[in-house]
């Protein structure tokens, strides 16, 4: 196979690459050296505790904040913050925007911007259960409705890459399985999903490889099967795994 052929195939398989990114708060080190690729159709989850660098690393992926070193390769070429609104969009934790607006205003908006028809903004909406509450004021949504409505925005863009912090905050059991089966679906039509997740057994029913996290720099990254292969521990959970390497 030629040069060209094998990098040709590679950028298709992984289009998204972050590479050496370091980040600064004044003289507090947040993130180190951090590496990782993203895989067409996979569910990606960064694993860690609070303050590891979680929601660092997302926002400067994403490109709201600068990195002070690294740099993020789109299908092999640099992709500047100033172009990454093109390729990912980013779901904060939290997020309830536009409070005095109904629900299915913001989704026409959505459904409208990216040229969506009511094929698909139908298909949202349905696909994260928001029928009941379409005609109400997002600042009546419980904290459930309203990541739900956050999700059905992300599924209304374009954008291949798509990161989300915490994603199952505020779900019950029932919702947190429709949501991941949804995601699942979404993923094996070629998005990329990127996760920051706290519930570690949340972590090990929804994604596919796993980055753990410690203090801003990368203990391990793989399949759980990986991660049990490096460790030694072949039947450990996500959390033992964790534990025995940060």
């Amino acid at each position: 196979m030629s040069d060209n052929a094998s990098s040709c195939e590679h950028e298709a398989a992984v289009p998204l690459q972050v590479a050496g990114i370091t980040k600064w708060y004044g003289k507090e080190r947040a993130l180190t050296d951090v590496s990782f690729d993203m895989r067409r159709g996979e569910i990606l989850g960064v694993i860690g505790p609070n303050g590891s660098g979680k929601t660092t690393l997302l926002e400067t992926v994403a490109g709201l904040l600068p990195a002070d070193a690294g740099c993020i390769l789109w299908q092999l070429s640099p992709l500047p913050r100033e172009r990454r609104r093109n390729v990912i969009f980013y779901l904060p934790d939290g997020l309830r925007p536009w409070d005095d607006q109904h629900v299915i205003h913001v989704l026409e908006f959505f459904a409208s911007a990216f040229g969506k028809g009511f094929a698909d903004l139908g298909k949202a909406t349905r696909s994260v259960g928001l029928e009941q509450v379409l005609v109400k004021r997002i600042c009546t949504l419980s904290k459930g409705y309203a990541r739900r409505l956050m999700l059905a925005l992300a599924l209304l863009t374009p954008h291949p890459v798509v990161l989300m912090d915490e994603p199952f905050d505020g779900f019950d059991i029932r919702q947190t399985r429709e949501v991941m089966a949804l995601m699942h679906d979404v993923a094996a039509r070629g998005r990329m999903f990127t996760l920051a997740i706290h519930q570690l057994s949340d972590a090990e029913r929804v994604c596919d490889r796993f980055i753990l996290l410690a203090e801003g720099r990368i203990c391990g990254i793989g399949t759980l099967n990986d991660l049990r292969a490096l460790t030694g521990q072949p039947t450990a959970g996500l959390e033992d795994l964790f534990l025995a390497l940060t």
